[in-house]
């Protein structure tokens, strides 16, 4: 049995709670073979972004032609993308190697509130990305920002998908961790909505939700499942990783990958 292979194309986070180091971490995680292709480099914590290093796009799209044509790939992540011209290197050199799974995370704002795609870029994603995407995972901000209006309940939520839809990927989720009440994940596929929910759990621990939760997905369709159950699967995994989140840091401690696999290794340490 060959393992699944997944590539993640997004920005380095220093304090490894986000970023490719989340997107490893969870592909690790959920039993498939994570690669990356560096975007830019940050450096971070859990109290912000002090300073972004862009990588020049021919180089973004070397490496992904170095891992896609050697290794093979089975499913894709994006995640931070920076600026319109990587935006563009992604989704030419993803077209040119006929990749499928493509996930995409329109990564726009880190949780501190650090921009982490130039406004000139947003059209570039609209364009170029979403119609090779065979999800795209906006939370509430971003489809707000994507969409032009705010996106703060569940008919804003259907309204925004819609509209999202239109500019050509499979699938839309809109996340709605930051609902009130429960929250909710809404899938469409252009004809049927489907909600997500699960538990909430109250805790400043969440740094790296979005990238995880986008992660698990492509791992799902790496391994051969719909997007539906990848979804789901997803969903139970990332509410798992943040109910067991790392008190680490003075801000946004990181999710806990592997809160299942720790146990196993007799590895019980006090999350406190």
């Amino acid at each position: 049995m060959k393992i699944p292979r997944v590539l993640t194309i997004a920005g380095s986070d220093s304090s490894g709670g986000a970023g490719i180091q989340a997107d490893l971490k969870t592909f690790s995680a959920l039993g498939t073979f994570g690669m990356s292709a560096l975007t830019a480099l940050t450096a971070q914590n859990t109290m912000g972004v002090q300073g972004v290093v862009e990588i020049d796009p021919d180089f973004v799209a070397l490496q992904i032609r170095a891992v896609v044509t050697d290794v093979g790939v089975d499913a894709v992540k994006t995640g931070m993308l920076s600026n319109a011209a990587i935006v563009s290197a992604v989704a030419l050199e993803l077209k040119r190697l006929q990749v499928r799974n493509i996930v995409v995370d329109p990564v726009m704002v880190a949780k501190s509130g650090d921009t982490l795609l130039k406004k000139a870029a947003v059209e570039s994603v609209l364009r170029e990305l979403f119609p090779m995407a065979t999800v795209v995972t906006p939370n509430l901000h971003e489809a707000g920002a994507l969409v032009g209006f705010p996106v703060e309940d569940r008919a804003a939520m259907k309204e925004a998908a819609q509209k999202i839809k239109d500019y050509g990927p499979d699938f839309v989720v809109v996340k709605g961790g930051h609902l009130k009440g429960t929250p909710m994940d809404l899938l469409y596929d252009g004809k049927h909505f489907r909600e997500f929910s699960n538990t909430r759990h109250e805790t400043p621990h969440t740094h790296g939700t979005g990238c995880t939760f986008a992660s698990a997905i492509a791992a799902g369709l790496a391994r051969g499942m719909t997007v539906e159950n990848a979804l789901s699967m997803a969903k139970t995994y990332i509410t798992g990783a943040i109910a067991k989140g790392l008190p680490l840091g003075r801000g946004h401690g990181p999710v806990h990958h592997f809160y299942e696999l720790y146990p196993l290794a007799g590895l019980d340490f006090e999350l406190s």
